[in-house]
């Protein structure tokens, strides 16, 4: 398949919102298509306090999302057991992240292929109670006049979990709050009702690995009260995503199905390798798999330079797909190796054709 792609958003494209902080990645945008034609992304924008000589690590903590008042936390040397890029493993089983995320807001050309404004300063930040230490991985659907964003945050007390929050012109949010709980993220809202409920897909996963993490399917009244859940993708032993497998970008309505793109994680020695697959669903009843991409050939892996080295190498995560304005095509926008944005321009049909068709889905164990 013939994949157009375009390096659309650096770290360097991105200014600090302190002038102690360095900007370690723009990725894992939301993605919107506006009333004039063209596209807004929400783009996560991760930062890392530089340290200025002292013997402990500095993480900081959102307090108010109006003038970005932060204060800052003090992880002295001897409390640390272990350091990754992304985690600070503390005494006690608790960890710290070494960056925190907020939301930028970028506008692009009609096309998806040029950016024509980035903002200056944060349009959406975690807050207390909402993302103390960063709010991540945003996906956005249109319903009605209304806007809804589903996204991660880290809490102090609730620690990861998925937040909604609702908006009519994309600057004012309200805040729903906790919408699933801790370690349930990838959650995406389809664009419409369906028998009239609001419907989600979402993996969570818990501390007990008895089944590898899956996409599952869950149904709402009022966005806030969800309920009816089941798993409805399992990942397959030894395929390109036999780790886990987790909703990408909010599904897309055709005349066949739903379609829905899916990133899967395949563990290599020490190393993850995240690539994106696609899913066919049920017009009126989503649970109901109908196709997938083939376990062995993924529809999208990291092939670019920017996507296999980063601040976490060989990662493809997309978290926005919008139509293109021929109709024909589909804009994938993901994050590269945690660290840049990209566009990905792909025909529809081609990725159909490419499906193949299930029996039943929970048969792949």
């Amino acid at each position: 398949m013939k994949i157009k792609t375009k390096l659309l958003l650096t770290p360097s494209d991105i200014k600090p919102t302190f002038p102690n902080w360095k900007v370690e990645g723009v990725f894992n945008p939301a993605a919107i298509r506006l009333p004039n034609k063209k596209i807004m992304l929400f783009a996560r924008v991760a930062e890392r306090v530089i340290p200025k000589g002292e013997d402990h690590d500095i993480y900081p903590m959102v307090i108010s999302p109006d003038d970005y008042y932060v204060k800052y936390g003090k992880i002295s040397v001897g409390k640390i057991i272990d350091r990754g890029r992304r985690v600070i493993y503390l005494n006690g089983g608790i960890c710290r992240l070494t960056t925190i995320s907020h939301l930028r807001r970028v506008f692009l050309s009609e096309d998806g292929f040029s950016v024509e404004k980035i903002e200056d300063i944060p349009a959406f930040t975690g807050m207390a109670g909402d993302g103390e230490f960063g709010v991540e991985d945003p996906r956005m659907v249109k319903i009605g006049n209304k806007y809804l964003m589903s996204y991660t945050i880290v809490n102090l007390k609730e620690g990861v979990c998925t937040s909604l929050a609702i908006s009519k012109d994309l600057k004012k949010w309200e805040r729903k709050g906790i919408i699933f709980r801790q370690q349930n993220k990838d959650v995406v809202l389809f664009p419409e009702k369906i028998n009239g409920e609001y419907v989600a897909l979402h993996r969570p996963e818990g501390t007990i690995e008895f089944s590898k993490k899956s996409i599952w399917i869950s149904h709402s009244p009022d966005l806030i009260h969800w309920g009816r859940e089941k798993s409805i993708m399992l990942s397959r032993p030894g395929s390109w995503g036999d780790a886990w497998i987790g909703s990408a970008a909010p599904p897309i309505k055709t005349k066949k199905g739903w379609l829905l793109f899916y990133h899967g994680v395949k563990t290599l020695g020490k190393k993850k390798l995240y690539s994106v697959g696609a899913a066919l669903l049920n017009l009126k009843n989503p649970e109901k798999v109908i196709a997938r991409t083939s376990p062995w050939t993924p529809l999208i892996k990291p092939t670019e330079k920017y996507e296999k080295k980063g601040f976490i190498d060989g990662v493809v995560f997309p978290t926005g797909a919008v139509p293109d304005l021929d109709g024909k095509h589909v804009l994938i926008f993901s994050g590269g190796a945690d660290s840049v944005t990209t566009v990905k321009k792909l025909n529809i049909k081609e990725i159909l054709d490419g499906l193949e068709y299930v029996e039943n889905e929970n048969k792949s164990i």
